[in-house]
């Protein structure tokens, strides 16, 4: 995959038709592979897509708001965002739609005259991801959830917004996890009282039997990472979602070592990109062609790895 910086710039696209992920690091990014994949499915019902081209753009965060008046000038109309820019792009965009705002965190952004206009597809994303993966609805669950950063406020946002039962989110950083909590209480998404904020040492013991468990910490890209849930949440009946994906990590195996259900966050990348490029192109996306695509692009770096 080639991956551009703002320094070499040569997006293959013409202007008007060009889309983009933002991150930093990128390099291992499936999400040109499968939106390249869906464009060109498309293409053959939608003749006027195929030209259109995704690219990965190196984009360290200090630059990050250079990259986006340069990306507008350049005819970018629409862009995900990925580690580390899904909270520091909300300040940075002309608008936020009621989603991002109420997420406080923008993974999708769509360009207008002025600058960009900010969403956040990653609670639709794990709404369907849930729903692939076990067969559930969020609406009445319990659900832990691991992690503050910038994916879990979506998933915070979009649990309350489909009723869920009780949701406890638990963090190791007490600034991140107060940033959350006073996100969440400031957002006007009702049932925010249904939410717990706990620091992992002080983590309650109630996890009972068929919870869902979410990891959305950055744990678990690594094989050798620490399992960012414990074995003492690992209940009989829980099912396990991790946001992470392409590696066999601890948590996994420890998963299976109990008989737990587990699901990694390929299927919630795909769905949140389904819908991303949904708002771009007001097309029907297959997303069972941008899943192949993705598979195949994980096969090939595992590799190569």
């Amino acid at each position: 995959m080639d991956v551009h910086s703002l320094d070499d710039l040569a997006l293959p696209a013409p202007a008007g038709k060009r889309l983009a992920v933002l991150g930093d690091p990128i390099g291992h990014s499936l999400s040109p592979a499968m939106h390249n994949a869906a464009l060109a499915q498309m293409s053959l019902t939608v003749p006027a897509l195929a030209d259109w081209a995704y690219s990965a753009i190196h984009v360290p965060p200090e630059r990050l708001g250079e990259a986006l008046s340069r990306l507008h000038d350049e005819g970018v109309m629409g862009i995900n965002l990925t580690i580390p820019h899904k909270v520091q792009a909300r300040d940075l965009v002309e608008s936020l739609d009621g989603e991002a705002e109420a997420m406080g965190a923008v993974n999708t952004l769509v360009r207008t005259e002025g600058g960009y206009r900010g969403t956040n597809t990653d609670g639709y994303g794990i709404r369907r991801a849930v729903e692939e993966a076990f067969a559930m609805d969020l609406k009445g669950a319990d659900i832990w959830l691991f992690g503050a950063g910038g994916a879990a406020r979506g998933i915070v946002v979009s649990c309350l917004q489909a009723g869920c039962a009780r949701m406890t989110v638990i963090n190791r950083t007490p600034s991140r996890l107060r940033e959350l909590q006073e996100q969440v209480r400031s957002s006007g998404v009702g049932g925010a009282d249904r939410v717990r904020f706990r620091l992992a040492a002080e983590a309650p013991s109630d996890c009972g039997q068929g919870s869902l468990l979410i990891n959305a910490t950055s744990l678990g890209l690594k094989e050798r990472d620490p399992s960012p849930i414990g074995p003492d949440f690992l209940r009989e009946g829980s099912r396990v979602y991790d946001t992470t994906y392409g590696v066999q990590n601890q948590l996994a195996r420890a998963c299976a070592g109990c008989g737990i259900s587990y699901a990694d966050g390929l299927s919630m990348l795909v769905w949140q990109g389904v819908r991303s490029l949904e708002i771009w192109t007001g097309e029907t996306v297959p997303a069972g062609t941008m899943r192949r695509a993705a598979e195949a692009s994980l096969r090939e770096r595992n590799m190569h790895e």
